[in-house]
């Protein structure tokens, strides 16, 4: 450990942002790196506290406690704080394919499960992480790892998620040959289109999928397997498959009125946005726009918040979050206790910028909605919403929402976006290769493994687990690699 005392001497200073009024004017990223002395202090901060639970990556109550990649955070944050940047970046893709993406996108679990965090503020190590890749980059550290010997055996990757793309890098640095299937016109799945471009710059992705095309990895887009791409000839051309085609099924809203024109699910209107943006710069009008629009987005959780942030900078004329749940408490409540992760309430960048335009928090809680109020023309016009209470059942213990008699209220909307999650994966592509899928409509497989019932065929990410985190799907790519590794070899060293 650098510096034993660090934790004591130097406070938590996270990397600025670019205020509210300033960035909305823009789709790129807002916040400006420290320097590189500063960011060697906050390394220092980091503990080496002898029980790292930053790394454990564990379910405790029903939620992940540290990071599921098993990150070595001590180890490349105390190199850090010595300049040995070389080293720190040997240590941290020794764990992680793509650290450029989950330092800016994970919610940090790691910094969730930080010892330093039990009495004060945790170390910053997503920001840590970010400045140990963003140098290794910048300084030609990064370099295409080229399999100097090939094992002959060809394996198809269908989705270019991080879950997809995590598995391709993984595969090919073993020495296989990997090809992987995108039916969008651009690689990286639901970090391209479904991730907005003021968290996560689309040159970043274009410039991993660079690297991964250098060390061998042929990408083919425009490859909708099921529909204009065959499964039958991938069967026959291959000798393994990873279904990695993400958990992209919405969950939709059951009220009168859903047919009205104006009511959209929140992935088409993120990437619609996204796709027009890096087409045109938005000027092919080729996106749902929400300016001069009133907007109700349905759904309270990182999607919801990334519509907030959107359609405020699309100018729309106000912005309404609907949230069925009460909101979270400011700290940590009794039965919550560290490590587990945190279900406190925070306030995003989308609701900071929301904020600032309106002047109050778009989020209201305890409330969804009950009819969609159109015109006679068939285009939506309000909103109808009803206040939700919890209720426990007194036989069965459970809890649920239900409505409030009287509370109705109605809010002007020309632009319903829903963003409730996910229904696991959509058929088509299960139903190409004949797999099976569970009760919640995920790939079926045996506890701890990525086999389907279907030979040579495989799953991973959100089509195996279910809506997850960017962290998780690259965890289940290196892991289904494995044990694809394992059945083409029989043996892995992965």
């Amino acid at each position: 450990m650098g510096k034993p005392t660090g934790f004591l001497e130097y406070n938590r200073v996270d990397s600025n942002a670019v205020s509210p009024l300033e960035r909305i004017k823009n789709y790129n990223e807002f916040h400006t790196p420290l320097s590189n002395e500063q960011r060697r202090l906050q390394a220092s901060r980091c503990m080496d506290c002898g029980v790292p639970f930053c790394q454990n990556g564990k379910i405790l109550n029903g939620m992940v406690s540290g990071c599921p990649l098993n990150n070595l955070v001590p180890e490349w944050n105390d190199l850090l704080y010595h300049d040995q940047k070389e080293q720190a970046l040997e240590r941290l893709i020794m764990t992680n394919n793509f650290p450029e993406f989950t330092s800016r996108v994970c919610p940090a679990l790691c910094e969730k499960a930080c010892t330093c965090g039990l009495h004060g503020d945790p170390v910053s190590v997503r920001d840590n992480e970010n400045a140990i890749i963003e140098n290794g980059f910048s300084e030609g550290l990064v370099k295409p790892q080229i399999p100097k010997i090939r094992s002959g055996k060809k394996i198809a990757v269908i989705g270019s998620g991080p879950s997809g793309l995590a598995t391709a890098d993984t595969l090919n640095k073993r020495g296989h040959m990997v090809t992987v299937f995108e039916r969008s016109d651009r690689a990286g799945g639901l970090l391209m289109y479904g991730i907005p471009n003021m968290k996560l710059e689309k040159n970043i992705i274009e410039r991993r999928i660079r690297l991964m095309k250098t060390e061998g990895v042929e990408f083919v887009t425009n490859a909708d397997v099921g529909k204009n791409t065959s499964a039958e000839e991938i069967m026959e051309n291959y000798d393994a498959v990873v279904l990695a085609c993400g958990s992209s099924n919405p969950r939709d809203i059951k009220a009168n009125g859903r047919d009205a024109d104006g009511i959209y699910f929140a992935v088409d209107f993120l990437k619609a946005t996204t796709k027009s943006l890096l087409d045109s710069g938005l000027s092919d009008g080729n996106y749902i726009s929400a300016k001069d629009k009133n907007v109700v987005i349905i759904g309270g959780g990182d999607t919801g918040n990334d519509c907030v942030g959107t359609s405020v900078r699309h100018g729309c004329k106000s912005v309404t979050q609907l949230e069925m749940m009460p909101k979270l408490p400011d700290d940590r409540a009794e039965n919550n206790p560290w490590p587990e992760y945190p279900r406190v309430c925070k306030t995003d960048y989308g609701q900071e910028e929301a904020i600032a335009v309106f002047g109050h928090d778009p989020r209201i809680y305890e409330t969804t909605v009950k009819e969609f109020i159109k015109d006679e023309n068939n285009r939506l016009t309000a909103i109808k919403t009803v206040r939700l209470k919890s209720v426990t059942d007194p036989e069965t213990k459970r809890r649920s929402m239900q409505e409030v008699e009287n509370s109705e209220n109605i809010i002007p909307c020309e632009l319903c976006l829903i963003a409730v999650g996910f229904l696991g994966c959509q058929k088509y592509v299960a139903e190409a290769f004949g797999v099976e899928l569970n009760e919640r409509t995920n790939v079926k497989t045996d506890s701890g493994s990525f086999a389907t019932n279907i030979e040579k065929v495989f799953t991973a990410g959100d089509m195996h687990i279910g809506q997850s985190l960017v962290v998780r799907a690259i965890r289940e790519g290196r892991d289904v690699a494995s044990e694809v590794d394992r059945y083409l070899m029989g043996y892995t060293n992965i």
